[in-house]
């Protein structure tokens, strides 16, 4: 936190590249847009409030229970590969036509 001649010095390098008719009317409107942004944020946490308790109130007191799923198990015959591990069959090399250069 700046300290007394700290404040100073940044008080006078802002008169210098503002001037002194700027730096209030900069200042209010800092000081406005702080408000408005706090009131807009204080909005927004109200409509969230309202939208919790008027879900809370439609919500159902206690919930129905799911049964859990059981997973689906495929069975192979033994000795089979599935399809995702299997080898892809070597492909034969295309003939080229009697115009290709290559």
């Amino acid at each position: 936190m700046p300290g007394g001649y700290e404040w100073l010095i940044i008080i006078a390098v802002l008169l210098l590249l503002f001037g002194a008719k700027k730096l209030p009317e900069m200042a209010r409107s800092i000081g406005q847009s702080a408000r408005v942004f706090k009131g807009e944020m204080k909005g927004l946490k109200d409509d969230d409030d309202r939208a919790q308790a008027a879900s809370a109130e439609q919500a159902p007191e206690k919930p129905a229970e799911k049964t859990p799923e059981k997973p689906v198990v495929s069975e192979l015959p033994a000795g089979s590969v599935p399809q995702h591990q299997a080898e892809p069959a070597p492909q034969q090399p295309q003939e080229r036509g009697a115009g290709s250069t290559n």
